[in-house]
């Protein structure tokens, strides 16, 4: 090797440590950053052309550096406060978009920075301002698009911040009247339920003997704050209720017990409801039996109905699976959308755009878009964040190794240099 290739070599050695300090510099910066993965420094010897017959000839000519990041190594799951942060299980990578509208498949993003949280329209976005990318789905979960399992089936989650009003459509009584009731006397009791316009309407129920094994439930009009005002008037209001011997429930009449709501002073639709007090010989609803007490009132195990009054956002829920959850003021709970995970065949080669944010190309392949848990996929932790895999002991023992290879590369070319001044001087 000459004077000037050694000069070469030692000049690449300074610039492959350069390369190095930076990423290490990187990793230091980013050891507190949601799902970041360490970024490393590979060496290459630089070989010189052999010349000749003798391939002995040839010789190292210095170093070349290229990166690469730790893609597949696991950042710990830190559990969070916040609800709406998740964090990725294994492989994979949550999909966002720079803009909530107007996404497509070659926009879409890549990133395992779970820190989200919902802006002022709802949509769940990133600490980078990244909208997450989800399938809208039933009330069972299953997601509506006819693309799910696409990016062209993704659109940005959005959680609703309030609940529609729904009117009550059914109502349930399970309880159990005084068998020992004389005929001729009444118990009284009461049920609550939802009108169009989300008021809960009280409805006052009394229950009275007229014969053996046979009651009249008579129903009064609605009211909302105050008994002796009524807001509307219900029909049918009188139901007979029959019970076998055994106290159990026979019939009703009339059956199905179909209720409407109408002429609501607030100016609510008329709205029809189903009261179900059980099922003809089954002890499930309304029974008949001996007082368990000395008062001889109806003992109600639960009444129940399946409407709702508007709500804004308690809290938000994320599952294992993906699911989001949305709880509301008013009790009502809905799952709202379904958090994918997309998953590459060379994830190492992703093209990085910031610390933790990525892109698809040619040699990572497309993204394949899973259940969460599933086909390969990662799971997805809610209330959690995956912390940075970077070690900072680690770093700063490779700084010192980079720090010690630097100064020596810069001691050869100080000693090169006075070779170079032996050699002038000995010519001249």
């Amino acid at each position: 090797m000459s004077l000037y290739s050694a000069l070469d070599a030692a000049v690449s050695g300074l610039s492959a440590q350069s390369a190095a300090l930076a990423a290490i510099s990187a990793n230091i910066a980013n050891a507190s950053t949601t799902g970041y993965k360490t970024e490393d420094t590979s060496f290459d010897a630089l070989v010189a052309a052999s010349t000749g017959a003798d391939s002995s000839l040839a010789s190292t000519e210095g170093v070349s550096t290229s990166y690469y990041r730790e893609m597949s190594n696991q950042g710990e799951i830190a559990s969070s406060t916040t609800t709406t942060n998740m964090a990725i299980d294994g492989d994979g990578f949550f999909v966002v978009s720079a803009s909530n509208t107007g996404t497509s498949a070659t926009t879409d993003l890549f990133t395992r920075d779970g820190s989200f949280s919902t802006d002022a329209d709802g949509y769940l976005i990133n600490s980078s301002g990244d909208y997450l990318m989800g399938y809208a789905t039933d009330s069972s979960g299953d997601p509506i698009s006819s693309s799910a399992g696409t990016l062209s089936g993704l659109t940005a989650i959005q959680i609703p911040t309030t609940t529609k009003v729904t009117a009550t459509t059914e109502a349930s009584l399970s309880a159990n009247l005084p068998a020992d009731l004389a005929v001729g006397d009444s118990v009284t009791s009461s049920m609550q339920v939802v009108d169009s316009q989300g008021v809960t309407q009280t409805i006052g129920e009394t229950w009275t003997k007229t014969a053996a094994n046979t009651w009249t439930l008579t129903l009064s009009n609605p009211y909302s704050t105050d008994a002796s005002t009524s807001t509307g008037t219900i029909s049918p209001s009188t139901v007979t209720v029959s019970f076998d011997g055994n106290g159990v429930l026979s019939s009703t009449d009339p059956s199905p017990i179909s209720l409407t709501l109408s002429d609501m002073t607030s100016g609510a639709a008329d709205s029809t409801f189903t009261l179900n007090l059980g099922t003809a010989g089954e002890t499930d609803g309304l029974t008949q039996y001996a007082s368990s007490d000395s008062s001889d009132e109806i003992s109600i195990t639960s009444s129940t109905q399946n409407g709702s009054t508007a709500g804004s956002l308690s809290s938000v829920a994320i599952g294992d699976t993906g699911l989001v959850t949305a709880t509301y003021s008013n009790g009502e709970s809905v799952i709202v959308a379904k958090v994918p995970v997309a998953t590459f065949s060379d994830e190492e080669d992703l093209t990085q755009l910031s610390g933790s944010t990525f892109t698809a190309n040619s040699t990572s392949g497309t993204a394949v878009i899973s259940q969460a848990g599933s086909d390969g996929a990662g799971s997805i932790t809610g209330s959690a964040l995956e912390t940075s895999t970077t070690d900072t002991a680690t770093e700063f023992n490779k700084m010192i190794v980079a720090q010690q290879a630097y100064s020596a590369a810069a001691e050869v070319i100080t000693y090169v240099d006075k070779m170079y001044q032996t050699l002038t001087q000995s010519i001249a």
